[in-house]
């Protein structure tokens, strides 16, 4: 089953929408066994976007598999639960103050990514 559409993660700069498909399985399949809707607030970032832009290199969104999802409370932690069990090694936490989400993404060190790891914002 595919929860997303294109217009949901594409690029809120370019309009493109480069999202890595084996990494939409993995969060199509979380989003299945969460059993709540999932409100996207970032996907695919194109390495032109303001915010990849300011970066010494594009990162994890510019890389099609990562993607923020607004999320709080009990479905936050229940999200970090599944998350974790399907391969997610990037994890970063908003939990305070009116933007709540959960970063997921699968990326690896060979990737050229410190992982596993967890943040908070």
């Amino acid at each position: 089953m595919n929860y997303f559409s294109e217009d949901e993660l594409k690029c809120s700069h370019s309009g493109e929408c480069e999202m890595d498909e084996e990494f939409m399985v993995k969060v199509n399949s979380i989003r299945e066994v969460c059993g709540f809707p999932f409100t996207v607030t970032s996907a695919y970032r194109h390495p032109t976007h303001p915010i990849e832009a300011r970066k010494k290199k594009p990162g994890a969104h510019a890389s099609g598999h990562a993607i923020d999802i607004a999320v709080r409370g009990d479905k936050a932690h229940r999200l970090i639960e599944i998350a974790l069990k399907y391969g997610m090694t990037g994890i970063g936490v908003a939990q305070k103050g009116g933007s709540r989400f959960i970063h997921l993404d699968d990326l690896t060190a060979e990737d050229g990514f410190p992982r596993p790891t967890v943040w908070s914002y």
